[in-house]
């Protein structure tokens, strides 16, 4: 669940050069907050993907919505039972 809408996020991502140590700059339009920088593409991929993460986890943790990504939702559990 979390992996594909990562995935899919990550597929939406816009990434632009900018002027910084870091050149390669990416966000993804939707998720407040969730940008990163990378000295290359790659990089940056990896980089936003770990702001996504954690950005998850945080909404996760306060109750707050995450946006769907397409078909992609990460919903929180009410309750696991073992």
């Amino acid at each position: 669940m979390i992996r594909e809408y990562i995935e899919a996020a990550l597929a939406q991502a816009n990434y632009e050069i900018i002027k910084a140590d870091e050149p390669y700059y990416g966000e993804i339009h939707g998720l407040q907050g969730v940008w990163a920088t990378g000295r290359t593409l790659e990089e940056c991929r990896k980089n936003l993907s770990e702001t996504l993460d954690g950005w998850i986890v945080v909404h996760l943790k306060k109750g707050l919505p995450i946006p769907p990504i397409g078909q992609n939702k990460v919903e929180e559990l009410r309750r696991l039972e073992v």
